[in-house]
């Protein structure tokens, strides 16, 4: 477990900068509130499960707010894909023998995907938690493959399938944790906004 890191990305809940897509449907307050609820539900799952933890803000990093006691880093690259490659190539640089990233989108996950992602990695060399509008909640891998990361669809439904496809061209193996929802959409929070 010792060379066990798990990435998370993070926004700081600004109005107008986090769930604009919630935003359109509810307004600015309300997609904040969204927000702060999937990060508390996100801290509670990390605090949850004993890893090493890295968590990667894409605005600044702030200081006082529920990510105390973590490692903290800004995300660099001008989009996902380089922002996630850098953020596995930081963690790898610094002695990670495993390293899972999730995102801060998901009330689905729970621990037990955690340690099923890393305990897969055991046996493949990425696991994969394909999201419901066809992009993934987590991905984790045993070495750096920055290959990964280039020329893909981010935010399109063909995301997982692409990196799917990718792995299998680079002749790698991977495992497919269960489909679980990503909160994108106001009618994706709805089912937990009771």
């Amino acid at each position: 477990m010792a060379g066990d890191h798990l990435i998370v990305f993070v926004k700081n809940p600004v109005p107008g900068q986090v769930k604009t897509r919630i935003a359109r449907t509810v307004g600015n307050d309300k997609a904040v509130a969204v927000y702060r609820h999937l990060l508390r539900y996100t801290q509670d799952v990390v605090r949850s499960f004993e890893v090493r933890c890295g968590v990667y803000y894409g605005d600044f990093i702030n200081p006082d707010d529920g990510w105390t006691g973590y490692q903290k880093y800004q995300q660099t690259g001008e989009d996902l894909g380089e922002r996630m490659s850098h953020a596995f190539r930081e963690q790898f640089s610094a002695g990670a023998e495993k390293v899972v990233i999730i995102g801060s989108d998901c009330l689905d996950i729970t621990p037990v995907h955690l340690k099923q992602a890393f305990d897969r990695l055991n046996t493949t060399d990425v696991v994969i938690g394909p999201a419901t509008d066809g992009g993934y909640y987590l991905l984790g891998m045993t070495q750096y493959h920055p290959f990964l990361f280039q020329d893909m669809p981010w935010s399109q439904p063909e995301l997982c399938q692409r990196t799917e496809a990718a792995i299998r061209q680079n002749g790698l193996t991977f495992k497919r944790l269960e489909q679980l929802t990503d909160i994108d959409e106001w009618a994706d929070y709805a089912p937990y906004s009771g």
